[in-house]
């Protein structure tokens, strides 16, 4: 009876066992929040992630009227203007080079408006600006949008996709509402924009400039530098095995294959991977999708920097900074740029200013003239060896430097720059006689 009884014992308690572990099975929940934990990184942004179409910008619009030509550069004109064709829908893009006859007269003629972007834009990164009916158009690049805002002989507008360094004009199609909707809200008001005057450089180049006296605002900033660990965070594959070092003029990182320098006297950053490819050269859609996207990544867009340039064959683009009224900002040292260079699946090397001109003091802002882009022309014409031919823009801007009188301070001081041959130069208030300070 005994016997029966602790059988009877041991089969209850491995009952009550069995329901036990049962239970947690069903009821067990693992801990997640250690797990990740451990090692895995998390996402470092250092600024918000920016639109392609705040990235990708022309840089001047053109109004062809008969025989005057009126234009802006002003961001906000720019962005309404490319909202709207943005809404267009274009069909029937062909190859149109062997077609062009005089070059010239279509492009610049009378009734066209001409959009001028800084430098090629691959047509497959920017059909998420522009509509196309097709699914497959050909694959090219442009600078320059030439709408013609007479209808062609089909009653259809006429939109040319215009590579001013490769002679490639690639031709598209659209509605005629669409071209009489422009017409009526930018074309017919082209009087309203400021006038300028054409220099032709050569036989497949005109230069537009603005004609009259000019008026720029002078700016000064309050500079924020920017932290080094965050970009350490971001752009190191795994920062626990980063090494932080001072050096002389500011502090290193490094693990097994990169570096980043940080330079607090000329305030850049330079991130090398030297162990990355290097003899491999991309199309330029990838290169440029895989530069915006790199930046994105990370949040580098810590001011309004935009596409500048790009070189497909040295696997190099670069982002400038811009005015808040939509002009380029230059400085020899690189403290206006954000440079990439790209090997063959990663970065090669990044380079950018470790700096952000987010204060801006508004109490210092002066109105300053600038003299004429004729006078301007003037200067670069009486250069000894100068070659029109090597000339490619002429353009209102900024030059950042520090303030000579409060060495905290940057100042953005106007002027005239030019790119000739490939390289930017400034024509200075000294070149030009000096510039007049206006009212404060």
């Amino acid at each position: 009876m005994k016997y029966e009884n602790i059988k009877s014992t041991i089969l209850t308690l491995l009952i009550l066992v069995s329901i036990i572990l049962t239970w947690n099975l069903w009821t067990y929940q693992p801990n997640f929040d250690m797990l990740e934990s451990g090692n895995t990184v998390a996402e470092v942004t250092v600024k918000e992630k920016k639109g392609l179409q705040t990235i990708i910008q022309p840089d001047q619009v053109l109004f062809h009227k008969g025989n005057q030509h009126f234009g802006t550069t002003n961001s906000e004109q720019l962005k309404v203007l490319m909202k709207e064709l943005g809404t267009w829908s274009l069909y029937d893009v062909e190859n149109y080079t062997e077609n062009i006859g005089n070059l010239d007269e279509l492009l610049h003629g009378d009734g066209v408006v001409e959009i001028i972007f800084p430098d090629e834009v691959p047509i497959e990164i920017y059909r998420n600006v522009l509509k196309f009916e097709e699914k497959n158009i050909p694959s090219f690049n442009f600078n320059q949008i030439f709408i013609h805002m007479k209808n062609s002989e089909k009653g259809n507008g006429t939109v040319y996709f215009v590579s001013s360094n490769h002679q490639q004009v690639y031709m598209s199609h659209v509605s005629p509402t669409s071209i009489n909707e422009f017409n009526r809200e930018f074309f017919a008001n082209a009087e309203n924009y400021p006038r300028y005057f054409s220099f032709k450089a050569s036989n497949t180049r005109t230069i537009f400039i603005p004609d009259g006296p000019v008026e720029m605002m002078e700016y000064r900033y309050l500079p924020v530098v920017l932290n080094s660990d965050e970009f350490k965070d971001a752009l190191f594959s795994d920062p626990s095995f980063v090494q932080r070092s001072p050096i002389a003029q500011g502090e290193e990182y490094t693990d097994d294959s990169s570096k980043m320098t940080v330079n607090y006297d000329t305030n850049m950053i330079v991130y090398v991977n030297p162990t990355v490819e290097t003899n491999y050269v991309e199309n330029s859609n990838e290169l440029l999708t895989r530069s915006i996207d790199f930046i994105n990544g990370h949040g580098g867009w810590t001011d309004p920097y935009r596409y500048a340039e790009m070189d497909e064959y040295s696997r190099t683009v670069t982002f400038r900074l811009y005015s808040m009224d939509g002009f380029p900002i230059f400085n020899e040292r690189g403290l206006t740029e954000i440079q990439e260079i790209w090997g063959r699946d990663e970065i090669n090397k990044y380079v950018r200013p470790n700096i952000a001109l987010e204060l801006p003091l508004t109490t210092e802002m002066k109105s300053v003239s600038i003299p004429s882009g004729r006078e301007a022309m003037e200067f670069l014409q009486s250069r000894e060896n100068f070659k029109p031919e090597l000339l490619e823009h002429v353009v209102l801007g900024y030059r950042m430097e520090r303030d000579p009188a409060e060495h905290k301070l940057i100042l953005l001081e106007p002027g005239w720059f030019y790119r000739y041959n490939g390289i930017w130069g400034q024509i200075t208030k000294e070149d030009l006689g000096g510039s007049l300070r206006g009212l404060e």
